[in-house]
């Protein structure tokens, strides 16, 4: 008896619960962007340190426009001067310099006549004005950074500003993609009668990267169930995340399934309902998860995007990016699955303050050229008959 098809909720559901994020590793700030944060940062310090001059001008008393002041030195980012101010005296200073101990106020550059010595001031000048406060961006104890936070430019930017040089990070999961077919030839390698180069593998092994995996590179599987068992045994031995692209049927040259049950690997669900993507098969060795992802080269990228990536958010401990809106209105109608739920590749457009979820071309799984240009997946419902254009659908982003 084949198994009963699931829902696509169901099966992620299922991925998630068998997806508990990895160990953690120090690092340092250089090795940290896109890493994603187990501990909190704190800061260390207040940020900034000391009062300093948001303008390059003159530190000052505050005080009324057309006072003539003595300038008595400079405070200079790095170089604070040690001298004091009085009322009637003013020190030249740069952004980012110190304040020096009296001053109250700077008054830019361009708001001054400098007369030798002296600057006359053609504004008034009130408390605190360009005057950065000290703690004013953090304080000393803050928590700048939540655990979980994808580490960006301006994550990394403000863990420097707290004081951080080395930062707690889960590890990234490690990943083999596995190809499975006699067929299968190398990027640019001459074909002969019946073959097909292997698109499948550089598309994973560059969307399991972009989801801050670590990819090895993909090996190719023949249809031998020696070779088969021989080489999931190598991934299942060195990779936290194994994917297999193909041989997860029930035909006579697939040989995945029976391998992986030699291999220990209990199956956690097989047989999807969505379109493409139907005999999708999950499973789990230990912490080791296994994809059985379809072979064809849509389905395999709208499986990775509904089943591996939230897995390899998990791993790391990220929750997974919102999607880009909740939903969508359909551009054009299209024709329902009675049994499966569709996940169709679609641009997105504005039109009249709508978002658009327009179909990108022919939605056969094995037209590649429908991923190229397309945003997100929009989720057509089983059911007879057509979903009608102007239907709302939810999204999800593709991943790139």
């Amino acid at each position: 008896m084949s198994a009963a098809l699931i829902t696509i909720a169901e099966a992620r559901e299922r991925v998630l619960r068998a997806a508990q994020p990895l160990g953690t590793e120090r690092v340092a700030i250089a090795d940290a962007h896109g890493r994603v944060l187990a501990a909190d940062v704190t800061a260390t310090g207040d940020v900034p340190p000391f009062p300093c001059s948001a303008m390059d001008g003159y530190a000052t008393v505050h005080g009324d426009a057309g006072r003539a002041l003595i300038v008595v030195g400079e405070s200079r980012a790095g170089t604070p001067s040690a001298t004091a101010l009085a009322d009637g005296s003013a020190m030249r200073i740069s952004t980012g310099a110190a304040i020096p101990n009296g001053a109250t106020a700077v008054i830019p550059q361009e708001n001054v006549e400098v007369r030798g010595d002296t600057i006359i001031t053609k504004a008034a000048v009130m408390p605190g004005d360009h005057v950065r406060g000290a703690g004013e961006d953090m304080r000393s104890g803050e928590t700048v950074l939540r655990a979980g936070v994808t580490l960006g430019a301006a994550e990394l930017g403000a863990a420097v500003s707290a004081g951080a040089a080395e930062l707690t990070v889960y590890r990234r999961p490690r990943v083999q993609v596995l190809c499975t077919g006699d067929e299968l030839r190398a990027p640019g390698e001459p074909l002969g009668p019946g073959e097909i180069h292997n698109s499948n593998a550089p598309m994973l092994d560059a969307l399991a990267a972009s989801e801050g995996a670590s990819a090895e590179t993909a090996q190719r599987l023949p249809d031998d169930p020696a070779a088969t068992e021989s080489g999931l045994a190598s991934a299942l031995d060195a990779a936290d995340v194994v994917i297999v692209t193909g041989g997860v049927s029930v035909g006579p040259h697939d040989h995945v399934k029976p391998a992986l049950a030699r291999l220990g690997v209990e199956e956690v669900f097989w047989r999807v309902a969505l379109q493409p993507g139907k005999p999708t098969w999950f499973g789990r060795r230990g912490d080791v998860l296994v994809f059985g992802l379809p072979g064809n080269p849509v389905s395999a990228v709208v499986t990775f995007s509904l089943f591996v990536r939230p897995a390899l958010a998990a791993l790391q401990g990220r929750t997974e990016d919102p999607p880009l809106e909740p939903e969508a209105v359909l551009g054009a109608a299209v024709r329902r699955n009675p049994d499966r739920e569709q996940a169709v590749r679609v641009r997105l457009e504005r039109r009249n303050g709508n978002l658009v979820a327009m179909p990108n071309g022919p939605q056969g799984s094995h037209i590649v050229t429908s991923l190229l240009g397309a945003d997100a997946l929009a989720f057509v419902p089983a059911g007879e008959g057509e979903l009608e254009a102007g239907a709302a659908v939810a999204l999800e982003r593709l991943p790139r």
